[in-house]
């Protein structure tokens, strides 16, 4: 396994550190012969009829000598018969279950149905998220202005970014509503997804799964294509994951989920988000409150380890390896004291648009548009901010031209930065304040 220091001053753009072990024997699978054949026995309690072959595919292992022997152990138990085989090949002979079989099958299926990808023990993931850490990653000063360059931000802020990404530490991005903090930490994100991980499809701990790989956030890549093979098929090369949580985040999806009708377990959104970003948009609006979001989270914020309860009320050790990004739109001080600021490293201040900003977002979404950018254009919305006490935000020129395109199409006249276009524009977006 490498080391901490092996992992400075990588780019999000190497390849992971880590690579699965070829598996060639079923102790070099971490799992014990008995677990392996209760997989094998769901697997062919599902299908009917099976190949061997098939069998080794679906469980993500070997043939010879792991899956093999899997099945051999089923035989000899007289939980499965050969029903037939294309050719002399052992992948191609065909299985099914015995009465005995389907006994021990519906014995195995009322403590878990799982009959996937063979797990990965706990240590063995441990060992990966370790090496793969976002701790070890480095992006530079034209990096993030390169990647920010769609966004208006000054400077200040994207030197402020870029330390922020390098600590692998929390974010904390506060301001208006409308000034680009979830583009900020989305583009974050695609900072990120410039890396690749391997993420196994599922961990076992103690006989109990608890299923990771979720195509919701991991985006495969095909190994080969960086000159990358392995035989052991339980891993996934995916980007690295970005997950995004806002209003609907309650304590529950903090834990382990378990199904009842499945018998297994989910890996919850921040064991899902290892190895990449995750966002907690709309912070302060979650159906938990902020201090009990950052009180489960203390020790994972500095530890880099959280810990999780099985339904047994066993506690299960996991590793908490995303970089953590809060965002919200209320005063920081109102939700959190500051004790609790104290652990989340970063502060960023997402400011309104100066004129200068504000100039250069429309420039840029009339040019978006078609639209013949006018100078004078700025003057005249901030007299209309001014009349109406409106404060500027950076996605209204966007929504304001929007509106203007709208009207121009429905009066069937040219779109333009004209005053009658742009009035109507902003009277259909603001809310007017009338004075009695």
């Amino acid at each position: 396994m490498h080391n901490r220091i092996s992992a400075i001053g990588r780019r999000p753009t190497d390849l992971p550190l880590f690579s699965p072990p070829d598996i060639r024997t079923v102790r070099d699978t971490g799992l014990s012969l008995d677990l392996l054949c209760d997989l094998a026995l769901r697997i062919i309690y599902y299908a009917g009829t099976i190949t061997a072959g098939e069998v080794a595919r679906r469980m993500g292992l070997p043939f010879g000598n792991v899956v093999e022997r899997a099945l051999e152990s089923l035989k000899r138990q007289l939980l499965v018969e050969v029903t037939g085989g294309a050719s002399v090949l052992a992948t191609s002979y065909a299985y099914t279950l015995t009465d005995k079989g389907y006994n021990k099958a519906a014995e195995l299926i009322a403590r878990t149905t799982y009959a996937g990808v063979a797990p990965v023990p706990m240590d063995r993931y441990f060992e990966a998220v370790k090496t793969q850490s976002i701790l070890g990653l480095r992006v530079g000063r034209d990096e993030v202005s390169r990647a920010f360059s769609h966004l208006v931000l000054p400077r200040q802020i994207l030197d402020m970014l870029g330390p922020a990404i390098n600590s692998g530490r929390s974010i904390f991005l506060f301001g208006e509503s409308g000034n680009g903090k979830t583009s900020i930490a989305e583009t974050v994100a695609r900072i990120f997804f410039g890396g690749y991980i391997w993420v196994p499809h599922a961990v076992e701990f103690d006989g109990e799964i608890i299923k990771v790989y979720d195509p919701a956030y991991h985006f495969t890549v095909d190994p080969e294509t960086f000159g990358l093979s392995t035989t052991d098929g339980r891993w996934v090369l995916c980007r690295r994951p970005a997950v995004v949580v806002g209003g609907e985040l309650t304590m529950a999806q903090l834990d382990l989920i378990y199904s009842e009708a499945t018998r297994y377990y989910e890996a919850p959104v921040q064991v899902r988000a290892n190895g990449g970003i995750l966002i907690i948009d709309d912070f302060g609006r979650q159906q938990i409150s902020p201090r009990d979001l950052l009180n489960r989270w203390i020790v994972p914020l500095e530890r880099r380890e959280d810990f999780l309860s099985l339904r047994s009320g066993q506690r299960l050790r996991v590793p908490f390896d995303p970089l953590v990004v809060f965002s919200t739109n209320m005063e920081p001080t109102s939700l959190v004291d500051e004790a609790f600021l104290r652990r989340i490293r970063y502060k960023i201040y997402v400011p309104d648009p100066t004129p200068e900003a504000y100039t250069e977002i429309l420039s840029r979404v009339c040019t978006a548009q078609g639209i013949r950018f006018d100078p004078a254009a700025v003057d005249f919305i901030f007299e209309y901010y001014r009349e109406h006490g409106i404060a500027p935000r950076a996605c209204h020129p966007r929504d304001i031209i929007e509106h203007l395109v709208d009207i121009a199409d429905y009066t069937g006249v040219t779109p333009a930065l004209e005053p009658e276009l742009l009035r109507l524009a902003l009277d259909s977006y603001f809310v007017p304040l009338r004075k009695s």
